[in-house]
């Protein structure tokens, strides 16, 4: 058996029309996004004339989106790009579990240990990740949460696990 890769062209699920498929279903993701943003925020006031409200901001920003979604279509349309690389679930799959990790923690375990969990959470996503390092990142970048939020920013965050308080 030969280790040399072979030159036939790649099969591919999309049009022929489609030159460059990284770039045209990045594009479309982008506009499935900014379509589910234009859904969400449709019942909300604002951006109707110059009455500005909760709905104007994610309206505008999902327009943007839409049109940038549509641009990079374009790009994969028309240039010659890249093939459909293999996606690898690992990152974004413990990205997800810090954020909702963080969602779940802060109220009951405040802002220390949920600021620190999520951070060793999201590194996990990287197999080339050094624990050491990781940990004094995520002390540092814990420390500085905790003095930003209540002091610089003087919200009344929770700092330390509710059974701790009392």
């Amino acid at each position: 058996m030969s280790d040399a890769p072979s030159h036939a062209p790649e099969k591919s699920i999309l049009p022929s029309w489609v030159k460059g498929p990284q770039d045209f279903i990045g594009g479309l993701a982008l506009v499935a996004i900014a379509a589910f943003a234009l859904w969400a925020s449709s019942d909300l006031q604002g951006m109707h004339g110059f009455s500005f409200g909760a709905g104007t901001a994610p309206r505008m920003f999902g327009i943007l989106l839409l049109g940038l979604g549509a641009a990079v279509m374009c790009v994969g349309i028309f240039t010659e790009g890249p093939a459909l690389q293999k996606f690898h679930w690992r990152g974004p799959f413990f990205v997800m579990l810090a954020i909702l990790s963080f969602a779940f923690c802060i109220r009951p375990m405040g802002m220390i240990f949920s600021a620190m969990s999520s951070f060793l959470i999201a590194a996990m996503g990287s197999t080339e990740t050094k624990w050491i390092e990781t940990a004094i990142v995520g002390a540092c970048l814990t420390t500085f949460c905790a003095l930003l939020f209540p002091y610089a920013l003087g919200l009344p965050l929770q700092m330390w696990p509710t059974f701790l308080m009392r």
